[in-house]
């Protein structure tokens, strides 16, 4: 297999995925881009001409972005950091958001973990990466945390200190800082779906920054065709074509935001035990299942967990597939791919 050897500017917080999809010439549509939670949010519909139900979606991401964001100071996850250990009073939406979290902790044994917060602070990816101008994101050793200050901050990490009573919510180590990065952006997907499933629209697309949610099939009952980016390649470079029906797909990969430091690549999915950025010869995870939520956790646990391990828990997640991408190019798929899902390379 080829290597990848162009570099890809950092434009969002997670992978871009190129939309290859159409519809019937004749047939309504709309389109529309926001931006909420630090990320662009492109929602079409197929069937309907009516801005209105978009723009019901927007609402909906505002909602939710002034509940989960840990960079609103009155957040309700702003309010909890801040308690210093003591219950705050919470929407059931952070709540079953919050609750979701912690099963990904356990079934990780705290490879994803949403009290993350303290270090992914110290690392400061997306502001670093947003403001670097050389082409290959180079830059000096003084963007790097201290090491002392990454111990100190791994200590705090620990899906066990939230805990939860009815909708009161408290952090029983008051340092630590709960981040819902790794989670929130499917569980918007999934709630924007929903909704747009209750007001009858069943035909189209949702992208948030990269995490694709499709409703249905196409009005002629095919397939969308998703392009997945290419790692460290020009944006809008693909990878290969994923053939899907009402699925969502998310990726996770260390091309998304990262910085060098003398030729050495630091990016954003970290080692929760060493505060460092994970090492295990993976570029890039996508992640096809039925809910964007499940498949945004699922894309940071199993690049976590590694190849090996990763697919093993791929392979017995039911409604779940997996694409990996290696160091050296080589490109590894669940079993299930080839099925209802078909992934063409490039």
């Amino acid at each position: 297999m080829k290597k990848y050897n162009r570099i890809l500017s950092v434009l969002s917080a997670v992978l871009v995925l190129s939309l290859l999809c159409s519809c019937k010439p004749e047939e309504k549509s709309v389109s529309k881009t926001g931006f909420y939670f630090d990320t662009i949010i492109t929602i079409t519909l197929y069937g309907t001409d009516n801005e209105k139900y978009i723009e019901s979606c927007f609402s909906l991401a505002s909602d939710y972005e002034r509940k989960f964001s840990n960079t609103i100071a009155d957040s309700e996850i702003s309010q909890i950091n801040q308690s210093a250990g003591k219950y705050v009073t919470v929407s059931d939406e952070t709540v079953e958001l919050l609750q979701d979290g912690i099963s990904y902790g356990k079934l990780s044994n705290g490879k994803f973990d949403i009290t993350i917060g303290k270090l992914t602070e110290l690392w400061n990816f997306s502001e670093i990466a947003k403001n670097l101008k050389t082409s290959d994101n180079e830059t000096d050793s003084s963007v790097l945390p201290d090491d002392q200050e990454i111990k100190n901050a791994v200590s705090h990490i620990s899906y066990k200190s939230i805990k939860i009573k009815g909708n009161k919510v408290k952090l029983t180590d008051s340092s630590a800082k709960i981040d819902l990065g790794g989670i929130a952006k499917g569980y918007i997907a999934d709630k924007m779906r929903e909704y747009l499933t209750d007001q009858g629209i069943t035909k189209g697309i949702i992208s948030l920054g990269g995490n694709v949610m499709t409703l249905g099939p196409k009005s002629d009952g095919e397939f969308y065709s998703i392009g997945i980016q290419k790692p460290f390649a020009k944006t809008g470079t693909s990878l290969g074509t994923l053939k899907v029906k009402d699925a969502s797909v998310v990726s996770s990969g260390i091309y998304e935001r990262y910085y060098r430091v003398d030729d050495r690549l630091y990016h954003h999915i970290l080692n929760t035990r060493t505060g460092y950025p994970v090492e295990n010869n993976l570029y890039q995870v996508t992640i096809i299942s039925k809910s964007s939520m499940d498949g945004d956790a699922l894309s940071t646990t199993v690049f976590a967990l590694g190849a090996r391990d990763g697919m093993e828990l791929v392979e017995n997640t039911k409604d779940t597939e997996a694409i990996f991408v290696m160091e050296d190019g080589e490109i590894i798929q669940s079993s299930g791919i080839g099925g209802e899902i078909i992934f063409t390379e490039e």
